[in-house]
């Protein structure tokens, strides 16, 4: 197949190696520093267990349309960056092109496919535009939850630090040729890639962690393991996911393990920092909209009350905005 991952990070990187190590006409989209290494060496990722893979995929470029049409595009960045690169995606799809989306938070297509009271509703949070939308068909879409952890070490260089899952699901939970299409392909190249008939439920799982020890790790500077052994902290996580969770239930999500077990994997993990902590840390804008924001949105929608978590989003976009203001400070100097 011919795919196109957009935003080749340490995640989209990572599937571009390998799916271009198994045969499939890769393309990258890359910006900065990170194109010109990947143009001059090829891309290397390197294993959990320190096996390193090179890969020359087919096309590098920082223009989307420079790519061709694709079979397959893989929307590799961050939920704040899809609106500034939508409009352009259309130029490389055919009519059957389907779109795969990584994005951490509720995504921009919750309630398309979705029977009931709030079917087709938008989420302003991550789209607040609608330009998302007019630019996707939503009968294109392909909802993905990444549970692997990847960093970019260096330029042209990814590290995985554990874990190899990316499940997959169409919007309305139907099993279709593309998507078992794109299931082996991820699975050929060495991936698990089983295919949910219940994508929004596997997205909560992943959101109801994200929502709470994301921003309380920016605030704090705290590890998860940290977070999750000191008592004052552990319970305003806790209070954060009961919120959401009477949200998800009341749009029909079933979350599959308890608060208690959720919490747990989350020890589990040990002194990782989360991807907000590490934003903070690079000066990098936060994904407070699609972590936080559109959780308090689906809880307006529903009528569910979410005074913990507005107050963790009020005190985290403060931080945000004061990191941009520096930011911006320091380029003014």
């Amino acid at each position: 197949m011919r795919i196109c991952v957009v935003g080749a990070g340490a995640i989209g990187g990572m599937l571009g190696v390998k799916l271009a190590l198994s045969g499939h006409e890769v393309t990258l989209i890359l910006r900065g520093a990170n194109l010109e290494a990947v143009r001059q060496n090829g891309m290397k990722l390197i294993e959990e267990g320190g096996k390193e893979l090179l890969a020359r995929p087919a096309r590098v470029t920082s223009v989307i349309a420079e790519a061709g049409v694709q079979d397959v595009v893989i929307l590799g960045m961050k939920a704040h960056q899809v609106a500034a690169i939508a409009a352009e995606l259309p130029a490389i799809m055919h009519e059957r092109t389907r779109v795969v989306t990584m994005q951490n938070g509720i995504p921009w297509w919750y309630f398309h496919k979705l029977p009931g009271a709030w079917e087709g509703t938008p989420i302003r949070a991550v789209d607040p535009d609608g330009v998302i939308a007019q630019s996707i068909a939503v009968d294109r879409v392909i909802g993905s939850v990444v549970y692997p952890a990847s960093e970019v070490i260096q330029p042209g260089i990814i590290k995985v630090i554990e874990g190899n899952r990316f499940t997959l699901g169409e919007l309305d939970g139907g099993d279709t040729p593309s998507i078992r299409e794109i299931a082996d392909a991820f699975k050929t190249a060495g991936f698990k890639a089983p295919i949910s008939r219940d994508i929004r439920s596997e997205i909560w799982l992943k959101v109801w962690g994200n929502l709470s020890f994301n921003p309380i790790s920016a605030l704090t500077h705290a590890t998860l393991e940290d977070i999750c052994l000191y008592a004052p902290t552990r319970e305003l996580a806790a209070a954060m996911m009961r919120e959401a969770q009477t949200i998800g239930e009341a749009l029909g999500v079933q979350f599959k393990v308890s608060l208690e077990k959720r919490i747990a994997g989350a020890q589990a993990v040990g002194q990782h920092k989360t991807s907000m902590l590490q934003d903070v840390e690079q000066g990098r804008p936060l994904e407070l909209q699609a972590l936080v924001a559109s959780v308090m949105e689906l809880g307006r929608i529903t009528q569910k009350p979410t005074p913990t978590i507005d107050a963790v989003y009020a005190l985290t976009s403060l931080l945000a905005n004061t990191l941009q203001q520096h930011k911006a400070t320091l380029r003014l100097a």
